[in-house]
């Protein structure tokens, strides 16, 4: 007669038998890319539903033993991060599983989690408004009792090169002295005219499409505040990629790239500036990206929070 129990018992596990030619230890045995849903509350208090990537993993101890129950962490993942919104404690304790199910082959769990969470910026002055999806990427591990956890985000932003800057303002210079004889008196209509006609701006500064790439640890009993994050990123920048953008708001956008100039050091420093002053924010890493007009490689700079023993002097890639 056909029951569950007999099925079992004639099906055979060979990832319990010991293979003695290739014993050892293995610091990471798991799965990477497992698809399911996550509820993430970015800070603003609205839980959004997302379709993430996640990665599982533990360590396998015992050279006697060929391999790991994936199957106790898939269904472990599935269970936990598809019902429970995403927080420090509900991950701590998706990694205690992980443990308690592989008790005599673990004694470290970690955990990855991709998704990109969906937030609506406003313009800058046409009072419309648009959705921007920032990645969003957690790491969490778990070796005895020591808990370690990381929030990842990207914010877009256009950087105007302030020595590109400066070279075009000698050219207008330049172009303003060959138009108009310092003999003569100024004539201020023929000046505004000049102003408003290609001669006016006979070279423009490059801007480029840059990147802040942020990794963040929260301090001991913080929440998952992503839009706080971005926000201190963008405002410490000044010159944000828009989602709606009407004349006024392109306009507005100009003026910004002009009243920002910065080169990736700048960049980096401003937005070190920023989070620093987060207490909610026990170390951060920054990788700014300036993806040149002007050359076939790009700017980079990197910064961090300098805490003894964290992120500072990583990450050189």
């Amino acid at each position: 007669m056909y029951t569950e129990e007999n099925t079992a018992r004639l099906m055979p596990d060979v990832a319990v038998h010991a293979q003695p030619h290739l014993a050892g230890e293995l610091d990471w045995v798991g799965m990477d890319g497992i698809e399911v849903p996550v509820r993430f509350d970015a800070g603003d208090g609205d839980v959004q539903r997302a379709s993430a990537r996640v990665g599982a993993f533990v360590n396998l101890r015992r050279p006697d033993k060929r391999g790991i129950h994936m199957s106790r962490l898939y269904l472990q993942v599935e269970q936990a991060l598809s019902t429970q919104t995403l927080s420090a404690t509900s991950l701590r304790e998706l990694l205690r599983g992980f443990l308690d199910s592989h008790k005599d082959l673990s004694d470290r769990a970690c955990l990855s989690i991709r998704f990109e969470h969906l937030v609506r910026r406003p313009a800058l002055r046409s009072g419309n408004s648009g959705w921007r999806a920032y990645p969003v990427s957690i790491e969490a591990s778990l070796v005895g009792d020591a808990f370690l956890l990381e929030l990842g985000t990207e914010v877009v932003y256009s950087s105007t090169c302030p020595a590109s800057a400066a070279l075009s303002r000698q050219l207008i210079q330049e172009q303003f002295s060959k138009d108009f004889d310092a003999g003569r008196p100024i004539d201020h209509a023929a000046v505004l005219a000049w102003l408003g006609s290609e001669k006016g701006i006979v070279a423009t500064p490059h801007a480029q499409r840059s990147v802040a790439r942020l990794r963040v640890r929260p301090a001991e009993g913080a929440k998952f505040d992503l839009i706080d994050l971005i926000d201190r990123t963008e405002q410490a920048l000044g010159t944000p990629v828009q989602t709606a953008v009407k004349r006024e708001d392109e306009q507005a956008f100009a003026l910004a790239n002009g009243g920002n100039l910065m080169f990736c050091e700048d960049a980096a420093r401003r937005i070190q500036k920023a989070l620093d002053a987060d207490d909610a924010l026990s170390d951060f890493h920054i990788r700014v990206e300036h993806q040149e007009s002007l050359h076939p490689h790009d700017a980079v700079a990197y910064a961090s929070k300098g805490v003894e023993g964290g992120y500072a002097g990583k990450g050189c890639a």
